[in-house]
Parts: structure tokens; C-alpha cells; sequence
């Protein structure tokens, strides 16, 4: 094997770990610890900045829709309702198209894209999932005059759509009612751990480095 093979040879697998190594570090996993935010912005900083951002665009407290995705799709980026299986083995599709981080459906999220001008964004980057979220409760409060601290509220709004909600159709889900008690519950824990680790997140790297 002669000088020119050998490099092409380690060019190839380098391009090949580099690739490895880039596609990895794409995926972020669920958080470990979903019942701490502190913990959860700690492992991913890059969600607290986004959360902040949308916070701050949308006007909402950051731990309601941090909520509802923990209850929508457990901070998975992929994440879509199950299959549906006819006899138990022939699939025909899902129950909705929802996907991503924020379980959006493919009109809801249409719509956010032209509404919001990103029509870049996709459903299962964070940063765009949370920034979807805070559009919705942004139009929930104007459509339907939820505070955006209201928790359950918002859910029942997230859930049922701004429609539903107005007619009343989650009255007789007593299920949905207790998963939305469940959603308001969270925010306020989840709000009451950010005040106590808000000024440490909002540290540059720099400062992390040298003080820890």
C-alpha cells in the first residue's frame, strides 16, 4: 500500500468518526431528573436560553409550557402518539399527527410557522418546540382570556384547542381535568425550583469556568 492509499484510507476514517461524532452530538436525550427543572436546564444550558427567549418574546413564565411538554412528550424529541393496530397486528396509522417536543399537529403548527414567520422551525428542535408553546399560550390568553399563569386553563386549551375549549368539551373528561390539575401542579413546583437556581443559569461559560 503506498503513501496516497494509506492517506486516503485515514481520510476516510476520520469523515467517518467525524460523522459520528456530529450525528451524536444532534440527539439530546430526555433529561435524567424530569421532576427538577434546575436539573434539567443544568444537563441541557442551551434549553434554558431558549426558554428564556420565548419567555421573554411570548411574555410567560417559562415553567408552564416546560410543564405541558414534560406531560406531552416527556422531553422526547421524536415523540408521536402511539400506533394503531387492526385484529392487534396490521397497523393503520396514529391516532393524531402530533409530534415533537411540543406535540403539535401538523395544522397547529402550520399555522404557527405563517403566524410567526418560521418557517424554518421544526417540531423536534426544543428551541422551536418551546417557542411554538409560547405562541399558543400567547393566543390562548388573546382568544380566550386565560392568564398565562393559569396552568389548567391553558392546558385544557392546549389540549382541547381554542374551539373545544370555548364549547366546553373538556367538561366530561374527568381525566383531562385531573391531568390538567396535574400540568398547573408542576408549573408552580417547577416555578418555585427555578427561582432558586435562575440567577446560576443565567451565568455565561465563562463564569462557570472559573467560579464553577
Amino acid at each position: 500500500m503506498n503513501k496516497v492509499q494509506i492517506s486516503h484510507k485515514y481520510f476516510k476514517t476520520a469523515v467517518a468518526i467525524t460523522l459520528t461524532v456530529v450525528l451524536v452530538g444532534c440527539s439530546t436525550s430526555p433529561p435524567q431528573n424530569t421532576s427538577d427543572i434546575c436539573e434539567i436546564f443544568r444537563e441541557n444550558r442551551s434549553w434554558y436560553k431558549a426558554a428564556a427567549a420565548a419567555s421573554d418574546k411570548w411574555g410567560m413564565p417559562i415553567a408552564l409550557p416546560m410543564s405541558i411538554m414534560y406531560q406531552e412528550s416527556s422531553f422526547k424529541h421524536n415523540a408521536r402518539p402511539p400506533m394503531r393496530w387492526f385484529l392487534g397486528f396490521i397497523p393503520y396509522g396514529r391516532a393524531s399527527s402530533a409530534y415533537g417536543y411540543s406535540q403539535a399537529k401538523t395544522v397547529t403548527w402550520d399555522e404557527y410557522v405563517k403566524e410567526a414567520d418560521r418557517f424554518w422551525a421544526s417540531r423536534n428542535d426544543f428551541a422551536d418546540a418551546i417557542d411554538f408553546m409560547g405562541w399558543y399560550i400567547d393566543k390562548t390568553h388573546r382568544l380566550n382570556k386565560v392568564s398565562k399563569w393559569d396552568g389548567y386553563n391553558q392546558y385544557l386549551n392546549y389540549h382541547e384547542g381554542w374551539g373545544g375549549y370555548r364549547r366546553g368539551s373538556y367538561k366530561n373528561k374527568a381525566w383531562l381535568l385531573t391531568v390538567a390539575r396535574r400540568v398547573d401542579d408542576r408549573a408552580k413546583i417547577y416555578s418555585a425550583q427555578l427561582k432558586q437556581c435562575e440567577q446560576e443559569l443565567q451565568r455565561g461559560w465563562l463564569w462557570r469556568l472559573f467560579f464553577g
